[in-house]
């Protein structure tokens, strides 16, 4: 199996853990995310597929005279059995178009275009973080999976893309990645023998780019001023800048 095949495959089987998650859920359940239901995540999920698709099959069909929580508003007016329908379909089409794809194929999205590859990967990325917030709202506990590894490759991606959203430079000094993977694995990203690093879990990386934990409920360690700065803006999703969450008090490490 070809990497961009076995990332979809990885694609599908988070896909499989969130309807997991929704089996039988309250999808009024009131989550995380300020003003968003259970309901709301899985819509919001939905629409982007479709614009997934759309970026793909119609050239020029990106949208970007709507705000996020405009989309939610929309969503409403569905029942949420609707809204689970909506889900399905518009995630399997997705899919099914990705998968004609070559890998390197630019497309446009919100922030910088990509490749199909990075695109499958940040839709990865969307389905673990808004299935936390559900999660979080059932008071569930996930076992991280080494899909994460996709999450965290992003999040280290797209470090300069977190200064860039709220207007500042980009750091020069380069930044070493050193997690512990759900298994015990090592995982690392950056020069070795660089002066900032950030070790830990690999899943309180990913918890953090995703701006689903503060750092300090994360198990993380940022050694260096760029790394420090790094970690207050870290941001692996498109759009404006995040407002992340407050400190809980409690150290959220590897469970897997």
């Amino acid at each position: 199996m070809d990497f961009f095949a076995e990332l979809l495959a990885d694609l599908r089987a988070e896909t499989a853990d969130l309807e997991a998650l929704l089996e039988g859920a309250d999808w009024e359940l009131p989550t995380p995310a300020e003003g968003w239901t259970a309901r709301d995540q899985v819509g919001h999920l939905a629409w982007f597929d479709e614009a997934a698709t759309r970026v793909v099959t119609e050239p020029g069909s990106l949208r970007t005279d709507v705000s996020v929580d405009d989309l939610v508003i929309e969503a409403r007016a569905l029942r949420a059995e609707a809204v689970h329908a909506w889900f399905r379909t518009a995630r399997a089409r997705m899919l099914e178009t990705f998968a004609t794809l070559d890998p390197r194929t630019r497309l446009p999205w919100y922030g910088p275009p990509m490749s199909a590859a990075s695109f499958a990967t940040a839709r990865l990325m969307e389905t673990w973080a808004h299935g936390q917030d559900i999660a979080d709202a059932l008071g569930v506990t996930r076992t991280p999976t080494a899909r994460l590894r996709h999450v965290a490759t992003l999040g280290v991606r797209a470090m300069p893309y977190g200064f860039a959203v709220r207007g500042l430079p980009a750091p020069r000094d380069p930044v070493r990645v050193e997690l512990t993977m759900p298994d015990g694995t090592p995982w690392t990203a950056g020069p070795e023998g660089a002066a900032d690093v950030v070790r830990g879990p690999m899943l309180g990386f990913c918890l953090l780019v995703t701006q689903r934990r503060h750092l300090t409920d994360t198990g993380l360690v940022a050694e260096g001023a760029t790394a420090g700065r790094w970690m207050a803006v870290a941001q692996a999703f498109a759009g404006p800048p995040g407002k992340g969450r407050a400190p809980s008090g409690a150290i959220q490490g590897d469970t897997g």
